[in-house]
């Protein structure tokens, strides 16, 4: 059996296409796995680093403006698709693939769509809660399109096609209790644990703000635990707080430049401040984690507001705008939600209602029928 995932652009979008492979080879002892990603996007990193081999077409997203370099830049991404299309092409030859999977990024487009007019069984995954421009212009050829929440369905033109089956998480997140995690983790009270982060590269407005939210709490005694990820930001955040004389550590409050042990946190976590990028919303849903959500501006289309938008309609999260968002406005909002223990807990019970259990699985039975 040989099964070809096509991904890129985000961690959100080959993380999925990652936990797919290992349920079929785990599956199938033999089964060959290619996937294909876009020249010099981050999944050529990402996927060998997972043990598997990538090829890559050469694809360019299109500008949404009328000036001159976007004009040029647009024309450029028209003759691109031609030459995806004979690369496309030229792996799916090599290949032979018997299922095609596409799980977002550009470079999904041309292998997907090739492989659909050769009649190979394919599939599109969305972890987003509304479509982007790739999966919205796939769905409408491709055999099957799986979305991670039942709101999403009505976004696409064949809701016939479209089978809710959640998003894959990583085994990790679903190791240790919250307890096994406070103990692991050396937290010697029963103060709770805040954690927030704003994705592995950080975000110079949120670290900000997290450094006047970090000052307050530390003036204010400490009243929660707290891990913080800075991302790049670290050096001047650490630079921020030394200048009001905040030593940090000793206290319960933790500034780092990267969380290493990120589901350990997490599942130690009573409060999670961050992004609303897809792979944190599953993160999120799958273990049932309350959370202050301030969606990135500054993605395409908007669609962290989107993703953060479902599970704030349904109670299951704050949401918050960055352009809304000071240091103090996130403390007393995490303070209000630390001190009502009854709140959280219902945010708890929605996110269980909104998740899909054994989300990898769903995935691989719903391909297998397909493929039958």
């Amino acid at each position: 059996m040989n099964i070809l995932f096509t991904c890129g652009g985000t961690a959100g979008h080959v993380n999925p296409a990652v936990a797919l492979a290992r349920i079929f080879q785990e599956r199938h002892p033999g089964c060959r796995i290619l996937f294909v990603g876009a020249d010099g996007g981050m999944e050529t990193k990402l996927v060998p680093k997972e043990g598997y081999s990538i090829e890559t077409v050469t694809i360019t997203n299109f500008h949404r403006s009328f000036a001159p370099a976007d004009i040029l830049h647009n024309i450029g991404t028209v003759l691109n698709m031609q030459k995806s299309k004979r690369q496309a092409n030229h792996i799916l030859d090599e290949f032979r693939p018997d299922l095609v999977v596409g799980t977002g990024g550009y470079a999904s487009f041309p292998v997907v769509r090739e492989a659909a007019r050769r009649k190979i069984p394919t599939a599109v995954h969305e972890s987003n809660a509304v479509p982007g421009l790739t999966t919205k212009a796939l769905s409408k050829v491709v055999d099957c399109v799986m979305v991670g929440f039942e709101e999403s369905r009505d976004h696409y033109d064949h809701p016939e096609k479209v089978v809710v089956t959640g998003t894959p998480v990583r085994g990790d997140f679903f190791r240790y209790t919250r307890e096994e995690a406070r103990k692991v983790l050396g937290l010697q009270d029963q103060r709770p644990l805040v954690l927030s982060y704003w994705g592995s590269l950080g975000a110079k407005v949120m670290n900000g703000h997290m450094a006047d939210f970090i000052a307050k709490e530390c003036y204010e005694g400490s009243p929660y635990y707290h891990i913080h990820g800075a991302g790049r930001d670290f050096s001047w955040m650490k630079e921020n707080l030394l200048r009001r004389g905040l030593q940090l550590g000793d206290n319960g409050v933790e500034v780092l430049e990267y969380i290493y042990n990120m589901p350990l946190v997490m599942a130690a976590a009573d409060l999670v401040l961050c992004r609303a990028g897809a792979s944190t919303i599953s993160e999120l849903t799958a273990i049932a984690k309350p959370s202050i959500l301030v969606p990135s501006p500054n993605v395409t289309a908007n669609h962290q507001e989107k993703n953060a938008r479902v599970l704030a309609n349904q109670g299951a999260a704050v949401l918050l705008l960055e352009q809304d968002c000071t240091g103090e406005k996130l403390y007393e909002v995490a303070s209000d939600l630390l001190r009502n223990r009854v709140e959280r807990e219902k945010m708890v019970v929605r996110l269980h209602e909104m998740a899909v259990p054994n989300a990898g699985e769903q995935i691989y039975q719903t391909l297998c029928k397909m493929m039958r």
